[in-house]
């Protein structure tokens, strides 16, 4: 399966061929509802962006004419919240996977709201767009000299005992840091004495969460692109660009739900990721969170410089 092309006009009068996708993903790549919302609604108004392959620098264009579904990805969705009106009117349905994490004793998110700002704007946005549609990760999961699976499984029930009724669902992943050679170097970069999971550590911790979470919340537990099963915990793999949950948020969309009927796992994506196809337009080396286990970052350095030239044009027909 692959994404329609059309023919668009782009803003200086081209006429250029270009991807338009059903699905677009914003983004894997960079947090775009905390620091591209108004780019990418400028660019939503225009029809069109330019995404560049962070593999060799060639731009690709993406129509925005056949959308019917966009999947947010961030850590500060509050950006969003005067704009998802915007998406209704316009007949584009949406979810957030938001991730809330709770490592501001440790700053290895240096640049992010509050916990407890970020846990309103959690539901704020449920208040707005409904129970399902947005989605609590807790991603990754560190070990360190100062992180324990105890520390982690506290870090999660505190959230947990405030987005009771606020979520059903709560996706996780362990950081594989042996993976992402540049995680390794930030973290290193930045002082962290990490350690990595391990068979032994991944179901101690997955066991102990089930079990708080079987007490205490009720959860649908899901892991990101782990490779470890752990259904005997009730923890299934998740799907991150869903077309269960999207079906069930389309309010009845025939394209969208034809669509998602022969929709398959999206091949760009890591083996072990469960996504359906979709169409990603952020970029790496963007995202100014400063969190210091990214791997969409080459250092916190670069991706600040980026985002300020972003700053000084922000209406470019790509984020940078």
């Amino acid at each position: 399966m692959q994404h329609q092309k059309v023919q668009i006009h782009t803003d200086n009068g081209d006429i250029v061929t270009a991807q338009a996708p059903i699905i677009v993903s914003a983004s894997r790549a960079t947090d775009i509802p905390a620091f591209y919302c108004k780019w990418f609604f400028d660019r939503l108004k225009k029809g069109y962006a330019v995404w560049r392959n962070p593999f060799n620098g060639q731009p690709s264009y993406i129509s925005f004419a056949n959308m019917r579904f966009i999947v947010f990805w961030s850590k500060n969705p509050a950006p969003l919240l005067p704009y998802l009106e915007r998406l209704r009117q316009n007949g584009i349905g949406s979810y957030i996977q938001y991730t809330l994490n709770d490592y501001v004793s440790e700053n290895f998110e240096p640049n992010l709201p509050s916990l407890d700002e970020r846990i309103a704007t959690f539901q704020k946005l449920v208040n707005i767009l409904g129970a399902g549609a947005v989605v609590w990760r807790f991603d990754p999961l560190i070990l360190s000299d100062s992180v324990s699976i105890d520390t982690l499984l506290d870090k999660i029930s505190h959230i947990a005992d405030r987005l009771a009724g606020y979520t059903n669902k709560l996706v996780f992943s362990f950081a594989d840091i042996a993976y992402y050679k540049k995680v390794g170097r930030n973290l290193e970069a930045a002082g962290v004495k990490y350690r990595e999971w391990d068979e032994s550590t991944m179901i101690e911790f997955a066991s102990r969460l089930s079990q708080l979470n079987n007490k205490r919340w009720g959860f649908q537990l899901a892991t990101c692109s782990e490779a470890i099963p752990l259904d005997n915990f009730g923890i299934a793999k998740n799907r991150c660009i869903d077309p269960d949950l999207i079906a069930r948020l389309s309010n009845d969309d025939d394209v969208l739900l034809n669509f998602l009927a022969s929709a398959k796992t999206d091949k760009g994506q890591r083996k072990l990721c469960g996504c359906i196809l979709s169409k990603d337009i952020g970029s790496y080396n963007t995202c100014p969170h400063g969190c210091v286990y990214c791997y969409a970052n080459t250092s916190p350095f670069s991706a600040n410089q980026n985002f300020l030239k972003h700053q000084s044009n922000p209406f470019l027909e790509s984020i940078i």
